[in-house]
């Protein structure tokens, strides 16, 4: 007798029937799997070499040939779209993992204590609150000095109060429900109760929050690229694309355009990806549809 498939459990197989059947996840999944993979396509193969300067070529329109056009050096804005997705993409990556691999212990940690650690962490977190992200990013990366890996501390440090504040809410919320109370009365002690059944229980939630973040990275890191703070040339970069592209809108306007769009696209590609994950993990949107 031929031994049966595996298949996923069936709860797992719900949640990803629910997702697919829902159309903000869908659409998002999908245009963030098209960002992925040109990213991941740019580190084997790009239409053009992006640090090669082509005088000869500059500023010319859309084309076979060139199909997003060239720049005031020569070169092809698809191509440096292509690298500046795989750059982007990076430093939201390892902020987000910055921020969440700091601020989800510490959130959950002063949930778990209470009393005057909780206090002083919530009043830090309002400290930082008081400062817009991108004018703390720029605060960081003026004092350390541009580029890729200042802009990655620089927004991953002003993510770690938001996870901490996301699952410290996450954590309040379950302590006091009754499987915690029984795992306190079988011995455990509040760190094994965090690890086995408290953030088991808020991944969804961090795992939107991550989401939302990420797009948030994205537009931080263009916004610093802008101000020369982010990835220095030759390396592309979205923002700096729009910063070069700024003097040159009326003689070419594709040069502002493509970036542009890369940018929008990409945020609003994360945002439906979050909103789909929202619908699908909640139970009390899931009950409602």
């Amino acid at each position: 007798m031929a031994a049966e498939p595996l298949d996923l459990p069936q709860a797992e197989q719900g949640l990803v029937a629910a997702a697919f059947s829902n159309r903000s996840f869908v659409a998002g999944f999908a245009i963030t799997a098209v960002v992925a993979a040109m990213a991941l396509l740019s580190f084997l193969w790009t239409p053009f070499d992006v640090t090669r300067l082509v005088p000869a070529d500059r500023m010319q329109g859309l084309s076979w040939t060139h199909p997003f056009g060239t720049d005031h050096f020569g070169r092809d804005i698809l191509s440096m779209i292509m690298v500046g997705a795989r750059n982007s993409i990076a430093v939201a990556v390892v902020a987000v993992c910055m921020g969440m691999g700091v601020g989800v212990p510490l959130g959950c940690w002063a949930a778990a204590r209470g009393g005057l650690i909780d206090e002083a962490l919530m009043r830090f977190n309002d400290l930082v609150f008081a400062f817009p992200a991108l004018l703390t990013a720029v605060l960081i990366t003026a004092i350390f000095g541009p580029g890729a890996i200042n802009a990655i501390i620089a927004i991953g440090v002003f993510y770690i109060p938001v996870f901490a504040r996301v699952a410290r809410a996450g954590a309040m919320s379950l302590w006091p429900r009754e499987f915690i109370l029984a795992a306190r009365a079988a011995g455990k002690n509040k760190t094994l109760i965090t690890i086995e059944h408290i953030l088991p229980n808020i991944a969804s939630i961090l795992l939107v929050q991550g989401t939302i973040q990420f797009a948030l990275g994205i537009l931080a890191e263009a916004g610093l690229s802008y101000v020369g703070l982010g990835a220095q040339p030759p390396m592309p970069s979205w923002g700096r694309m729009l910063f070069d592209a700024q003097t040159r809108m009326i003689v070419a306007p594709h040069l502002a355009l493509f970036p542009g769009l890369a940018i929008v696209v990409t945020v609003l590609g994360l945002n439906l990806l979050g909103d789909g994950l929202r619908d699908v993990l909640d139970p009390k949107l899931r009950r409602q549809r």
